[in-house]
């Protein structure tokens, strides 16, 4: 037999062991790599029919291929997706939700480029939004109060000094009903501001909780334009002069343990916001004998301040009162005020230009004179007003001190007239025209030679007046078809 060269085996065991690792060496210098990973972002909550961005992260060793996403409740879009090769980045995914309230989900798959994948799911809670708020206590820091929403003032409510109050374009602002220091009413202290502007298209509607309108309603479905007293009014008040015993003093309407209802100061120029496009309806409520909130208030109210556009319907005491200050109102409507429509007291020294008055319980003009030390005049311009079942057409004191001018009058009943022009400040009143019932004389209306400056005129024929077209989209008194013929 013969024996094997030792030497040989040896040798070729050592070849051997060196071709195997070579050939472990080659297969570890390509391996497969690690397969993609994807995050989802953390749960959230999106409205009844919007869209909300989604960011989902990734890595992928491979290099990113593609992205793929799919949804329940609500449909998903990829806005940015990863980038080519890339080992990581984001994803981010537009959902928009249907309009079922619940549960909601967003599965984004990623895929390299030796195609494999990984997935994750984004979960969501569809809702529907808040659309009615209750108010429930002051506003003491900046606040909007957003379109398409009710909001509920739970008692009286008063933005702050220091505090602005947005209220945008189609608000509904509801009262509760209350009386007495109950009684529910939006006050704008002095040093805050009320920045509330409404459009053409989108007013803002002061109203009471038993107004069943919603926004983009003008028209109340449920409610007469003659139903007054449901709940407070908008009273607004600053820090421009007042003729009063004193330089501030607290407004009717608010109890006196309400320091939020001191007005008045030495700031002609002071500024309480912008009131544009806004109606009030249905206010006035009592809080004492004799004593009602207006529709509007305005309380020593300085001329930096915006009102333009302003309806007062069915208001339980007077349409807008003003006590002193210097704020100019233009475009403005007073309907079925249950006592005065236009009320001016404490030597207010601003203009009410282009307005009109259908229909107050008393006066359409109470126009009163100067309570202290303090005088300024004011002018009253380019206005129409139907009388109706009004008590009286102008009521003066001794120490008014007005002009009005371009003023036409129609709808007169009985016992309606013009008080004897004051005498204690000059006054100027010109250019007056008026339509009478049959068988009446000026003299019957405007007596004690206040009949030298008005004209008899047939209805429609006036030349002056009030332009009510600025009113034809927005108010309540223009859309029901009260304002034809004016």
């Amino acid at each position: 037999m013969k024996r094997l060269n030792l030497n040989f085996v040896a040798m070729l065991i050592a070849a051997i062991t060196i071709t195997f690792s070579f050939v472990a060496c080659d297969n570890s210098d390509d391996p497969t790599p690690q397969s993609p990973k994807v995050t989802a972002p953390a749960n959230q909550e999106v409205l009844v029919g919007a869209a909300v961005d989604m960011t989902f992260a990734y890595t992928a060793a491979g290099g990113f291929k593609s992205s793929a996403v799919i949804a329940t409740n609500g449909t998903a879009t990829i806005k940015t997706d990863g980038t080519s090769g890339s080992t990581s980045g984001n994803i981010v995914v537009t959902f928009t939700a249907d309009a079922v309230n619940g549960a909601a989900s967003v599965k984004l798959t990623v895929s390299d480029n030796n195609d494999q994948t990984d997935d994750a799911t984004g979960v969501m809670n569809v809702v529907e939004e808040i659309t009615v708020i209750n108010v429930t206590s002051n506003i003491t820091t900046d606040q909007t109060w957003e379109s398409g929403k009710i909001y509920i003032l739970t008692t009286r409510i008063s933005v702050e000094s220091g505090a602005t109050l947005i209220i945008q374009p189609g608000v509904i602002v509801k009262g509760e009903a209350g009386t007495g220091a109950n009684a529910t009413a939006l006050l704008i202290a002095r040093g805050g501001k009320l920045m509330a502007e409404g459009n053409a298209d989108s007013p803002i509607i002061f109203t009471s909780i038993a107004d069943e309108i919603e926004p983009g309603q003008i028209a109340s479905p449920n409610l007469d334009p003659s139903l007054n007293g449901l709940w407070g009014g908008l009273i607004v008040l600053g820090n421009a002069p007042i003729s009063a015993d004193a330089e501030s003093v607290q407004i009717e309407g608010i109890p006196p343990s309400d320091q939020n209802g001191l007005y008045g100061g030495s700031n002609a120029t002071d500024n309480s916001g912008v009131i544009k496009y806004v109606s009030i309806r249905h206010g006035g409520a009592n809080i004492g004998e004799g004593n009602e909130i207006n529709g509007l208030t305005l309380g020593g109210v300085g001329s930096e301040t915006i009102i333009e556009n302003v309806e007062i319907v069915a208001n339980q005491d007077d349409g807008i009162e003003w006590f002193g200050g210097t704020v100019n109102v233009k475009n403005a409507i007073i309907w079925n005020a249950g006592d005065d429509a236009v009320d001016t007291d404490q030597s207010w020294g601003g203009t009410l230009d282009n307005f009109i008055v259908v229909n107050p319980g008393d006066e359409c003009f109470e126009l009163d004179g100067p309570e202290g030390s303090m005088v300024a005049k004011h002018t009253i311009k380019n206005g129409t007003a139907y009388a109706g079942d009004a008590e009286g057409l102008v009521d003066l004191d001794d120490n008014s001190n007005v002009d009005m001018m371009n003023i036409y009058f129609f709808g007169l009943g009985d016992d309606q007239d013009f008080d004897q022009i004051p005498t204690e400040y000059t006054c100027s009143f010109q250019n007056f025209q008026a339509t009478l019932p049959a068988e009446k004389v000026l003299t019957d209306y405007f007596k004690d030679g206040s009949d030298a400056f008005v004209t008899e005129v047939s209805e429609g024929a006036n030349t002056v007046g009030a332009d009510a077209s600025v009113f034809s989209t927005w108010s309540w008194a223009s859309v029901s078809g009260n304002l034809s013929g004016f």
